[in-house]
């Protein structure tokens, strides 16, 4: 079981008029000692916008914009700019959000080559209606799940709704040479592959594209927490093993969702080849400012940043206000590949076997003193001292009942 630790909030809505009612779903993107979040700040209006802030290590906020980044400027955006998501490719940053026009929810994005201005890019999701779809999808052989939420949208936006696209998120590099871009057409989440943003500019290309959209699902709801759906989170993570991908998944339960956070390891090369998945939820609300919000039982994940072993999720509470939870990554691995000891795992041993090592040294230590000293998980300070036992490191002293452990 990964051990999530709840860091608490990071950010509040203020009296701001762009941000005076919530803030929420954050991008971020590290810079050494520095995360830079993009947050969605939403109004008394309910209108949305991108707030920004600077944190200085993973959890303190050391510069906060009195001004919005992006707002509402184009028919297709008028009642929001949503959710951002942002990488650097080749020293271009891509910030892919929702743009909400009352009606429909698309896909754009904006680039910046230093995060201070930004270039407005426009809408790179396909236009087109979901009675268009229809077709496409029943000749695409998709489950009858995709029909269901073609109906829902269709009653709630009406019968002209474009097809509902949300939780844009771009790799942070080239796979294959090519662009690869997640996003979600309900109720799995989805990857296209594309050498120029100009090609998602052609309804064509996107038709193609739908016709064999069962062969670019990354992930199905497969669990009981997503039993409605799932949708992206964070941008992917690059590591020795594959992707570490945190997502969202949505729980019906009697009367209300529960959304929740989840993982899942893709693969390197082929990110619709998934190499481990999490069975239960890596975190759901649980406290009191995750339960209750504008949109109760809501841990929403979107941007991530790694600081040594640790891997800091930010991510929207309640649709409310920001929170942070953090997990070790060699862990959050080693739960992905069950039964697989990762290298990163390896490295969090003997980094735990130096410590017992340094502890040890003058003054033989028992269990007891260890683990209060180090205050890490039991398995990986007992697998420590195992290694450090078979290369005969240390010997066991014995008196009155009680082991303790002294270097050779």
């Amino acid at each position: 079981m990964v051990s999530v630790k709840k860091e608490g909030v990071i950010l509040e809505a203020t009296d701001l008029e762009f941000e005076n009612q919530a803030v929420l779903n954050p991008a971020c993107i590290k810079d050494k000692n520095n995360v830079h979040m993009f947050y969605r700040a939403v109004g008394k209006d309910f209108r949305s916008c991108v707030g920004y802030c600077k944190l200085d290590g993973p959890l303190k906020v050391a510069q906060r914009s009195q001004k919005p980044i992006l707002f509402p400027e184009n028919d297709y955006e008028k009642q929001g700019v949503e959710d951002p998501r942002i990488v650097c490719i080749d020293e271009t940053y891509y910030m892919l959000y929702t743009a909400y026009d009352g009606k429909n929810a698309l896909i754009a994005y904006a680039v910046s080559k230093d995060l201070i201005k930004w270039e407005k890019k426009g809408v790179i999701s396909p236009k087109i209606k979901y009675n268009d779809v229809r077709e496409i999808f029943l000749n695409s052989k998709l489950k009858d799940r995709y029909f269901f939420f073609k109906s829902f949208y269709k009653e709630v936006k009406g019968e002209d709704v474009l097809l509902w696209e949300k939780d844009a998120i771009l790799f942070p590099k080239k796979i294959n040479g090519k662009f690869a871009l997640i996003h979600r057409i309900l109720p799995d989440i989805q990857v296209i592959y594309f050498d120029d943003f100009k090609q998602l500019a052609d309804m064509d290309y996107w038709k193609r594209y739908l016709e064999t959209l069962p062969n670019y699902i990354i992930l199905e709801p497969k669990y009981w927490y997503e039993s409605r759906n799932i949708g992206g989170g964070c941008p992917p993570i690059e590591t020795e093993k594959g992707w570490i991908f945190i997502y969202h998944a949505v729980q019906n339960a009697e009367n209300y969702r529960v959304y929740h956070a989840a993982a899942a390891l893709l693969d390197k090369a082929n990110p619709t080849k998934i190499r481990g998945r999490l069975e239960k939820p890596l975190f759901s609300p649980e406290l009191d400012w995750e339960l209750q919000g504008d949109v109760n039982n809501v841990v929403f994940p979107e941007g991530a940043a790694i600081f040594d072993d640790r891997l800091y999720i930010y991510y929207g509470a309640a649709d409310k206000r920001i929170g942070v939870a953090s997990v070790s990554t060699a862990e959050l691995l080693n739960e992905l590949l069950p039964g697989q000891v990762t290298y990163q795992m390896n490295y969090e041993i003997g980094k735990i076997a130096g410590e017992i090592y340094r502890m040890c040294k003058d003054t033989p230590r028992n269990l007891s003193e260890i683990r209060n000293t180090l205050k890490r998980k039991e398995d990986l300070i007992y697998l420590a001292i195992g290694w450090l036992s078979r290369e005969n490191k240390i010997e066991f002293l014995s008196s009155q009942g009680d082991m303790k452990i002294k270097t050779k």
